[in-house]
């Protein structure tokens, strides 16, 4: 079974000053907190539940998946997230 190591996590400030983490590869697996070490505590947390979650209904998590990450100044870093 996967990891949390396994994917990819992103964590970035949210428009109402606290940070959302998530790990895109895995819907539903988002939280928030106050700061960003406190959404990626949450996120471990959420993780976990959609692991045993998975677990029970004898289903396997999805792979990572490849992300481009790109920012304002228009230079792109391409990112493959498997491990």
């Amino acid at each position: 079974m996967n990891s949390l190591q396994d994917y990819t996590i992103v964590i970035h400030p949210d428009d109402n000053g606290t940070f959302v983490a998530y790990i895109p590869a895995i819907p539903g697996c988002h939280a928030w907190g106050q700061t960003s070490d406190e959404a990626r505590v949450e996120l471990i947390h959420v993780f976990e539940m959609i692991q045993e979650e998975y677990t029970e209904q004898r289903r396997s998590l999805l792979e990572d998946i490849e992300m481009e990450v790109a920012n304002t100044s228009q230079r792109t870093m391409k990112t493959n997230c498997d491990k």
